[in-house]
């Protein structure tokens, strides 16, 4: 006779409600005394007991038993969902935008402990040839995420994206500077309009958008302390930026900028023109004590800013507006201090980065070998306001 097996030892046999093949275990008893009973289900007795074995591995390598239907869309939508907690708006919409339209048509439906490497480069080679390298390396990053925050959940065993190298993708809008000839036009072209301060002080300055939209008037200094030893000469304090948190991008985006003679100008000139808006505004004005603001005291969003900026430079002999936009002007302070010989390191501290590596490969179209330092630099280049 065949020998009886031991209640607990599990077995395999047939499920009529689920009409699948149940192969089971037993592995002891939890420390409440109840039964750890593994299971595994298939079509088939052969398939029934392969789940059972992958299953017993799982629990051996000390892994949670993922649902088998875990798909690659539950990771990304658990990611999204759960992963961006505190992000910025800015960033939450754009990893979305990225995974619907990218990510999940594409690999939603795979199921994510089967997802294979070969399922990646196919499908990073074939967004290569939409996208450009910075965009494929963002939807990259996206999926990568969503598996590793899974895989920390014992959702799956290793993060194959993370395995996978990205591919060279289409060639992106290369960045611009302005030249001298055509950084006058553009002074001269928006003298008058409502984005004239702010064009002056981006150019002159290379303070980034994010950090020019968020100033404040406590933090410009327009007289400076010239009784001081030494004296301290107008400036404005970076402190500040719309990022979430107000942080700036980084800590060495934190700095405070002397001002060149055409910025004091524009920015009391802007005094001036807000107190107007102040009083046309009447009881609609919301003071948030904001250098650049809305008609109603508001803060400006990157499209405002944009359109603004545009409108301002329309009709600048020597430059199209519709293809510039408002951080090429950044640029074009680097361009424009590299050729009046101002050291690498030195622009590195003007524009906030945290080493000079990252000011050469952002800006290497205009970085030159140099020598000499901002706001007196600058105004070597533009001299004083000049009435157009």
């Amino acid at each position: 006779m065949t020998k009886r097996r031991s209640r607990g030892d599990g077995g395999l046999h047939w499920d009529e409600r689920r009409q699948r093949w149940i192969a089971s275990v037993s592995l002891g008893f939890d420390p409440s005394g109840k039964r750890i009973v593994k299971r595994g289900s298939g079509r088939t007795k052969t398939e029934a007991k392969a789940k059972l074995k992958e299953v017993l591995r799982d629990h051996e390598d000390g892994l949670a038993i993922a649902p088998t239907n875990y798909t690659v869309a539950d990771a990304v939508n658990d990611w999204l969902l759960y992963g961006l907690a505190g992000r910025d708006q800015n960033t939450l919409e754009t990893c979305t935008s990225l995974a619907r339209n990218h990510v999940i048509p594409a690999l939603g439906a795979r199921k994510l402990r089967e997802l294979s490497g070969e399922d990646i480069d196919k499908w990073l080679m074939q967004k290569a040839q939409l996208l450009s390298t910075r965009t494929l390396q963002a939807v990259h990053s996206c999926l990568n995420r969503a598996v590793k925050r899974a895989m920390v959940r014992d959702k799956v065993k290793r993060n194959i994206v993370e395995l996978c190298a990205i591919p060279t993708g289409q060639p992106g809008r290369p960045s611009k500077a302005l030249t001298l000839a055509q950084a006058e036009s553009v002074l001269r072209s928006a003298a008058g309009t409502s984005a004239h301060a702010y064009i002056v002080l981006a150019l002159l300055t290379g303070a980034r958008t994010e950090e020019l939209r968020a100033l404040t008037w406590d933090h410009v200094f327009l007289k400076g302390d010239p009784g001081a030893i030494p004296p301290v000469p107008p400036h404005i304090a970076v402190w500040r930026s719309v990022r979430t948190g107000g942080d700036t991008k980084t800590k060495k985006s934190r700095r405070t900028i002397a001002l060149p003679a055409r910025c004091i100008d524009a920015l009391w000139q802007q005094f001036e023109d807000q107190g107007w808006d102040r009083l046309a505004a009447g009881q609609e004005w919301q003071e948030h004590g904001l250098v650049f603001s809305s008609a109603v005291g508001t803060e400006l969003d990157s499209t405002n800013v944009r359109r603004a900026f545009r409108q301002a430079i329309t009709g600048t002999e020597g430059v199209d507006a519709a293809e510039w936009t408002p951080r090429e002007l950044r640029h074009s302070f680097v361009s424009l201090l590299s050729d009046s010989g101002v050291p690498l390191e030195e622009i590195s501290r003007l524009v906030g980065h945290s080493g000079t590596a990252v000011t050469e490969e952002v800006y290497r179209k205009q970085i030159r070998p140099v020598i000499q330092t901002g706001a007196t630099a600058m105004d070597g280049i533009f001299g004083a306001a000049q009435n157009p």
